[in-house]
C-alpha cells in the first residue's frame, strides 16, 4: 500500500494544498481547467446524443398514440391512450412480409456482389503495379465524389437499350436488350465496381491491404502458395472486420436507397421494396380509406404522418438487428482504422 492510499481524506487534502502552495497555485489551476474541460465535454456529448436521439424518441412516442392524442396539445411525449393500431396499419400498408423479404433479398445480394468485386480491386490497388494505376485510382475517387443523382438519366437510357460495343445488336436485330425491371443491371454495376458507394469500399479495402505486412505473403509464396490461395487463406481471414464493416455499409445504404431503386426496382416492375413503399405510403393510406368510406373521405394529415413515422421505425428494426449481430467485427474495424491511420 502506497503512502497516498494510506492517507485519510483530510490528510490527502492537506497534502494537495501543500503541493499547490509549492507550485505557486499551478496544481489548483490545472485541476480547475481539467474539471471545466470535463464538464464542457459532457455537455457537448449529451447535446449531440440528444440531437440524434430526440427525433427518434419522438417517433417512438407518436407511434404508440391513438389518433385522438395527436390532436391533444397537452400530450407531448407520453401517450395518454396507448395503442399499437399504427403498427398494424403501417404493416398492412407496407405489405410487411413480402416487402421486407424482397428488400432483404436485394440488399443482401447487392452487398455480397459489391464486397466480392471491391475486395479484389482493393487488393489489386494495394499490391500490384499496372499501367495507369494512378489514373484508375482517380476514377475510384470520382465514384465517391460524384453523387448518384447525376447519372440516373444516363443509367436509365443505357440499360433501356443495353449493348456492349454493338455485339449484342448483331444478334438482336440491331438493337440492344432491355435490362430494366430486375436484378441484372444492378448486379452488373456492382460486379463492375460501379455500384452505390463502391468507390468508398475500394478505398477502405485498399488502405487495409496496404497496412498488411508483405512478409506474410512472401512466406506463403515460399511455402508454394499461389497468389489467389495466399489472398484467400492468408489475407482474407485478417480482413474480416473491414469486410464486415463494408458489408454493413453496403447493406444499409442499399436498404435505404431511393435513386437506384426507382430505376431498377420500381413497383411497375413488380419489385416491392421498403423505400418504394415508404415514398407512397401516405397516398396508399388515403386510397385505402377512400375505398372504405368513399371518394369524399380525406385522412387527417397528422394521422398519415403517424403511420408513416411508424413504418419508418419498422424499417429500421432489421438494420438494428444486423448491427447487433455484427457489432464486434464492426467496432474492431473502427479501432484498427484508428490505430493504423
Amino acid at each position: 500500500m502506497t503512502k497516498t492510499n494510506a492517507m485519510t481524506r483530510k490528510e490527502r487534502w492537506e497534502f494537495f494544498w501543500e503541493r499547490n502552495r509549492k507550485s505557486d497555485g499551478y496544481l489548483l489551476k490545472k485541476k480547475i481547467a481539467r474539471f471545466i474541460f470535463c464538464v464542457c465535454r459532457a455537455v457537448l456529448v449529451f447535446g449531440l446524443c440528444f440531437l440524434i436521439l430526440q427525433p427518434l424518441l419522438n417517433k417512438v412516442s407518436v407511434s404508440f398514440m391513438e389518433e385522438i392524442d395527436l390532436y391533444d396539445s397537452t400530450v407531448i411525449s407520453v401517450p395518454r391512450h396507448f395503442s399499437v393500431s399504427a403498427y398494424s396499419m403501417a404493416w398492412k400498408m407496407l405489405e410487411g412480409a413480402k416487402t421486407f423479404w424482397t428488400s432483404f433479398y436485394v440488399s443482401f445480394l447487392v452487398a455480397v456482389a459489391q464486397i466480392v468485386s471491391c475486395t479484389l480491386v482493393g487488393y489489386g490497388f494495394a499490391r500490384f503495379k499496372f499501367p495507369l494505376k494512378n489514373f484508375w485510382f482517380a476514377c475510384v475517387i470520382l465514384l465517391i465524389v460524384v453523387p448518384p443523382q447525376t447519372i440516373i438519366t444516363p443509367l436509365y437510357l443505357y440499360f433501356t437499350d443495353f449493348d456492349i460495343f454493338g455485339i449484342i445488336g448483331l444478334f438482336h436485330g440491331g438493337k440492344g436488350v432491355k435490362l430494366l425491371g430486375g436484378m441484372t443491371p444492378y448486379i452488373l454495376m456492382c460486379l463492375g465496381c460501379a455500384g452505390f458507394k463502391s468507390g468508398l469500399y475500394i478505398y477502405l479495402l485498399r488502405q487495409h491491404f496496404r497496412n498488411e505486412p508483405k512478409e506474410l505473403e512472401e512466406a506463403a509464396y515460399v511455402d508454394g502458395c499461389s497468389r489467389m490461395r495466399t489472398f484467400v487463406q492468408i489475407l482474407l481471414p485478417g480482413a474480416t472486420p473491414i469486410l464486415t464493416s463494408c458489408f454493413l455499409f453496403s447493406f444499409v445504404w442499399q436498404w435505404t436507397d431511393v435513386y437506384y431503386s426507382q430505376i431498377f426496382f420500381s413497383n411497375a416492375y413488380g419489385w416491392i421494396l421498403v423505400t418504394n413503399r415508404l415514398s407512397s405510403l401516405v397516398d396508399r393510406l388515403d386510397g385505402y380509406y377512400k375505398s372504405i368510406y368513399g371518394q369524399s373521405y380525406q385522412i387527417a394529415s397528422a394521422y398519415g404522418q403517424q403511420v408513416l413515422s411508424t413504418a419508418v421505425l419498422m424499417s429500421l428494426i432489421p438494420l438494428i438487428l444486423i448491427y447487433v449481430l455484427a457489432q464486434k467485427n464492426f467496432v474492431e474495424s473502427l479501432s484498427q482504422t484508428g490505430i493504423k491511420g
